[in-house]
């Protein structure tokens, strides 16, 4: 695969957004901003988000929706690496913000879910009705990990569940293209778990003792990270050690694509026929652009 370098000296980018003008919006999670990137590798500030920004969607009404870590990473500066390491003890918890392109106003919009604090808000994905599914990732204690979960909200901040929870490390998060899936990567279990939606918002019974349906366990010591959709449904997962993107097929067959970065995050799709496609390399710092063999899934809102 021919791979472009769009941009580098980014502080741990993730949760790239193509827009509609060709620009890529990203965060950067060590830099605690959302950051757009044009073609010509140009950078500017969008808006400053304080705490960890991790992934980031356009809503219905134009804005971009972030989720906020809070900060759970500590940052460990290894042979010209950037690499998340364990979550700092003044780590409160984290939130939903929503920002505004033109202002750079920032809201937070959510903290919490039936009283209990958010951990580590990760990736996001929105619905044709509106409303987004979203994973909290967890984060580390002196003791031990805290669980995180799969989670839904209304943009307008008057509701938010927790359909599934107790995953070890939830992370990216897609919907398949008929809406009847939603997917998520699982990062330290290097699973894909399927779950079949009944309604908006909402999870078909569990059968049996399985939160959910098995895609496929990655073989060997290979992390999953953020993701998107594939037009013919199959699901690209930044893979970290084995840095590169992983394009799961449902039946559970997998294909890998390296990137030159052992932490590679994300993956978003963009351009007339939709195959043009953004990588991010988060310990390099590094922005790619690629063909891809396959048209993405084109997202229910841009801006």
């Amino acid at each position: 695969m021919d791979i472009q370098l769009v941009t580098d000296g980014l502080k741990f980018p993730e949760g790239p957004i193509a827009m509609a003008d060709g620009s890529i919006i990203l965060t950067e999670i060590e830099g605690q901003t959302l950051t757009r990137v044009t073609p010509d590798g140009k950078k500017t500030v969008v808006a400053e988000t304080g705490g960890g920004p991790n992934g980031a969607a356009i809503g219905p009404d134009g804005k971009i929706y972030v989720t906020n870590n809070g900060g759970s990473f500590h940052w460990i500066k290894q042979n010209g690496l950037t690499i998340p390491g364990p979550t700092p003890p003044e780590h409160k918890g984290g939130y939903i913000q929503r920002v505004d392109i033109a202002s750079g106003k920032v809201e937070t919009i959510y903290d919490s879910c039936d009283g209990e604090p958010l951990n580590g808000p990760n990736d996001l994905v929105f619905d044709k009705q509106g409303g987004f599914w979203f994973t909290d990732h967890g984060c580390g204690t002196p003791d031990g990990r805290k669980h995180g979960a799969l989670l839904y909200a209304k943009p307008d901040g008057s509701h938010i569940s927790r359909p599934r929870g107790h995953f070890i490390s939830p992370n990216g998060v897609g919907l398949s293209p008929d809406e009847t899936v939603v997917y998520m990567a699982d990062t330290q279990l290097g699973r894909l778990w399927a779950f079949d939606i009944e309604s908006p918002g909402v999870l078909k019974a569990q059968e049996g003792f399985g939160p959910g349906r098995v895609i496929c366990n990655l073989q060997g010591y290979q992390l999953l990270d953020s993701l998107a959709v594939e037009a013919s449904g199959k699901v690209c997962v930044a893979t970290i050690i084995n840095g590169g993107i992983t394009a799961f097929d449902p039946n559970g067959t997998t294909e890998h694509f390296p990137f030159p970065d052992l932490i590679t995050t994300n993956i978003c799709f963009g351009g007339p026929d939709m195959r043009d496609a953004w990588i991010t390399c988060s310990s390099t710092g590094t922005l790619y652009k690629c063909r891809w063999p396959r048209p993405g899934l084109k997202l229910n809102f841009n801006a």
